[in-house]
C-alpha cells in the first residue's frame, strides 16, 4: 500500500489526515489518499490562478500537451484498468473500455484547443456604422472547478479536464472520494505530457468538507460537476452569478415498437445496457416500455441474456458484472426492489445479493411511483413496462422528474419523428437504446437531469466567454 498526496503547483503534498481506499471487490485497503483542508484549496487555487495569470500556453501548445497526454494514457492502459477495476468494481473488459474513451476524448479536446475561433460581426448594415469592424473572440473563463464521480471517474474527469485545458483554463480537480487512485494517475500523465505547473492542481477529500470550501472560494469562475441532483442543486444555489455545468442524473427510458426491426437483439441489447457497470451508469436502460403485442417476447430474450451474464470477481476477465460501489447502495437498491415486490411487482431474474454484489435483475408489473422506476435507481435492476399506444409511451417516459436521455426502436419514420419531438429529454436516440454515447456527441440534460453539455467541443464553448471587438476606422 502507499501514499497518495495531493498535486499543487506542480508538487505532491502529502497531508497528515489519510482515507483509505478499498478494492470494492475484496474490501482490501489498496492505498491512503491524502486530506485536503482549507490550506490546501487555498493554494490549489492560488496555484491555479497563477498559472492561469502569468504562464501563458498557445492554442497549439495546449494541443500538444493533450496529444501527448491521450499518448501516455494508452501506454499506461493495463495500469489504469487495473486502478479503475480495484477502485470501481468495473469488470476488467469494461475498465480497459474506459481508458480507451478516455483516450479519445482527449483527442478531441486537443483538436478543440486549435479551433477556438469568433464570428465576424456585420456592423456595416447598420445605419451609421459603415466605418466599423466588428469580431467575437473566445476567451478563457480562468480557474474551472471539475468535480467527478465514482461511476467513470478516468473518461468523465477527461470531459472536464480535456476541454478546460482546451480552451487555456487552469484547473482544480476534485474527484470522487472513494476513487481517487485514478485521478493521481491521470495527473501524473499530464505532467510527464509537459502541462505548466499549477494549470492542473489535484485536491482530495469528503465531498461535503471540499465541496464548500470549493463553492466558498471566489476565485473560481466556472464548476463542472457531475453527480446527483440533491448536490447539484445545492452546489447551484452557492455559486450565486458563477457558471456552471451539471450532469446530474435520470431513470432513462426506451421504447420499443411492436415494429422494431429485430424484438431479440433489442431485448439483449436493453439488458446489456441495463447491467453496464453494475447499472451505475446515468443513462443506464432502467425504464423499458414495451408494445403489448411484443411484450412477452422482449421479456423471455432479456431473461435469457441475464442468465448468460457472469457475475463475479471483476479482475477476471470473464466477468460481465462486478460488486456495487459499496454494500450499502447494494442494500439500498436491495430495500428498493423488496418495496416494489411488496407493492405489486414481480421479478423476472435476479434480485438476490450477496454483499457489494446485486444479481442483474428485470422486474415487470411496476407502476410509476415505485422507487425503481420513479426514481435514480443507479443499481442492476431494470424494469418492463407494456404499453398500448405510442401516444401512451411517450406520456409514460416523459412522466420523470429527469431529462437526460431516451431510446426509441421503431421502423416507422413517422413514430420516429414523433418520438423525436415529443420526448422531454436532451437526447433522443433512434433504434438505440438511451445508454448510446459517443464522446464527441453533446451530452446533457434537462429538468433535474442538468444544465449544459459535455462534449469536448461543447464543453469549450462553455468553459469560455465571448468577447466582441469593434473597431472604428
Amino acid at each position: 500500500m502507499k501514499d497518495y498526496g495531493l498535486l499543487i503547483d506542480g508538487k505532491w503534498i502529502v497531508t497528515d489526515e489519510k482515507i483509505g481506499v478499498k478494492n470494492k471487490a475484496t474490501g482490501s485497503e489498496i492505498g491512503f489518499i491524502s486530506v485536503a483542508g482549507e490550506a490546501e484549496v487555498t493554494a490549489a487555487v492560488d496555484a491555479a490562478e497563477k498559472a492561469f495569470k502569468t504562464v501563458k500556453i498557445e492554442p497549439y501548445q495546449r494541443y500538444a500537451i493533450l496529444m501527448k497526454a491521450s499518448q501516455l494514457l494508452i501506454e499506461n492502459q493495463k495500469e489504469m484498468a487495473s486502478i479503475l477495476s480495484e477502485e470501481v468494481g468495473k469488470p476488467i473488459k469494461e475498465a480497459m473500455g474506459e481508458v480507451t474513451r478516455a483516450q479519445q476524448t482527449l483527442i478531441l479536446s486537443a483538436e478543440e484547443a486549435k479551433r477556438m475561433t469568433g464570428e465576424m460581426v456585420p456592423l456595416a448594415g447598420a445605419p451609421g456604422c459603415g466605418s466599423r469592424l466588428a469580431f467575437t473572440m473566445r476567451m478563457p473563463v480562468g480557474i474551472v472547478c471539475a468535480i467527478t464521480p465514482f461511476n467513470f471517474p478516468l473518461n468523465l474527469a477527461c470531459h472536464k479536464i480535456g476541454p478546460a485545458l482546451a480552451a487555456g483554463n487552469s484547473v482544480v480537480y476534485k474527484p470522487a472520494t472513494v476513487t481517487p487512485l485514478s485521478a493521481v494517475l491521470l495527473c501524473k500523465i499530464f505532467e510527464q505530457a509537459g502541462l505548466p505547473d499549477g494549470y492542473l492542481n489535484l485536491v482530495t477529500g469528503s465531498g461535503s468538507k471540499l465541496g464548500k470550501l470549493l463553492t466558498e472560494e471566489q476565485r473560481i469562475n466556472f464548476y463542472s460537476f457531475t453527480g446527483s441532483p440533491a448536490v447539484g442543486k445545492g452546489l447551484l444555489k452557492d455559486v450565486g452569478f458563477r457558471r456552471v455545468a451539471l450532469e446530474l442524473g435520470s431513470n432513462s427510458a426506451n421504447i420499443v415498437h411492436e415494429d422494431a426491426a429485430d424484438i431479440p437483439a433489442t431485448a439483449e441489447l436493453c439488458a446489456k445496457y441495463a447491467f453496464a457497470n453494475a447499472g451505475q451508469v446515468c443513462i443506464s436502460c432502467q425504464r423499458v416500455y414495451v408494445q403489448r403485442s411484443v411484450f412477452q417476447e422482449f421479456c423471455q430474450q432479456a431473461v435469457a441474456y441475464t442468465k448468460k451474464l457472469v457475475v463475479g470477481d471483476p479482475s477476471d476477465a470473464a466477468t460481465d458484472i462486478g460488486p456495487m460501489i459499496s454494500e450499502q447502495e447494494a442494500v439500498r437498491a436491495e430495500d428498493w426492489l423488496r418495496e416494489a415486490v411488496a407493492q405489486g411487482a414481480n421479478v423476472l431474474i435476479g434480485g438476490k445479493r450477496r454483499d457489494a454484489w446485486l444479481e442483474p435483475t428485470i422486474v415487470i408489473d411496476v407502476q410509476p411511483e415505485m422507487k425503481v422506476v420513479c426514481m435514480e435507481t443507479f443499481a442492476p435492476i431494470f424494469s418492463i413496462i407494456p404499453y398500448d399506444t405510442i401516444q401512451e409511451a411517450i406520456e409514460l417516459v416523459n412522466d420523470s422528474v429527469y431529462g437526460l436521455q431516451a431510446g426509441v426502436f421503431t421502423n416507422s419514420l413517422e413514430i420516429a419523428r414523433e418520438c423525436a419531438m415529443k420526448i422531454e429529454t436532451g437526447g433522443v436516440i433512434i433504434n438505440d437504446g438511451a445508454t448510446f454515447r459517443t464522446d464527441n456527441m453533446p451530452y446533457g440534460g434537462i429538468k433535474e437531469s442538468g444544465i449544459g453539455r459535455e462534449g469536448p467541443q461543447y464543453a469549450v464553448k462553455e468553459m469560455t466567454e465571448e468577447k466582441l471587438i469593434v473597431f472604428k476606422f
